[in-house]
């Protein structure tokens, strides 16, 4: 089980924000050509591989499900936040949006060809993401794909360390540790994209999107 008062403090700090993330974070593509890239590799990813729908776990205000739309996913998106999902609908009628959490999907076992995870474990504390990443394996078909995103601890000697996120506690993650961590829940690496800080960031941290892949 995720711990629950983590979770519930998560959630009222999104429905408190959820306009304020929304007018933020809508147009981040645009100005990313590295994530639009890593995203296009990951529909192609899910496309090689079957297709199938595919979840958008922690969607937020719905902008980067539309964009996997628009590459031709039959995308969705889930996030806890019901504050989040009002606005994600508003924005986008054309496409489905559910409340859920992402330790107990209401998603049957094998039922996607891919799930999108950006900087969506975050908020959850260490001893809790293997429940999720379990979660993520159950509801991918044999075949399908999994992006994780997150931002990297100091060194490979960190395996978290916490920071200083403006809407909850968050975790940092050592990439090779979060990638054995996939293994040991059934999800293999197939290749990982390292952005580094850009010098005027006002956290100078290392951003890593794992591609992974159910065997």
């Amino acid at each position: 089980m995720v711990e629950h008062d983590a979770l519930s403090t998560t959630l009222d700090a999104y429905d408190a924000a959820a306009h304020t993330y929304a007018q933020l974070f809508r147009d981040t593509l645009r100005d990313s050509p590295l994530d639009r890239a890593i995203l296009g590799a990951f529909a192609e990813s899910v496309r090689a591989s079957g297709g199938g729908q595919v979840a958008d776990l922690g969607c937020g205000p719905g902008h980067i499900t539309a964009h996997l739309g628009e590459l031709g996913l039959a995308a969705f998106g889930v996030d806890a936040s019901p504050a989040m999902i009002k606005l994600a609908r508003q924005a986008y009628p054309g496409l489905r949006f559910d409340e859920g959490s992402m330790a107990a999907l209401n998603i049957a076992d094998g039922e996607l060809g891919g799930v999108l995870s950006r900087w969506s474990i975050i908020h959850t504390p260490p001893q809790d993401v293997p429940v999720i990443l379990t979660e993520f394996h159950r509801v991918l078909a044999p075949g399908g794909h999994l992006l994780l995103g997150f931002s990297a601890t100091d060194g490979p000697s960190h395996p978290t360390q916490v920071f200083d996120h403006a809407v909850a506690p968050a975790y940092r993650w050592s990439p090779d540790h979060l990638s054995a961590m996939l293994r040991t829940s059934g999800l293999a690496e197939v290749a990982r994209m390292v952005r580094e800080p850009h010098p005027t960031d006002r956290r100078q941290f290392q951003e890593i999107q794992l591609l992974a892949r159910k065997a």
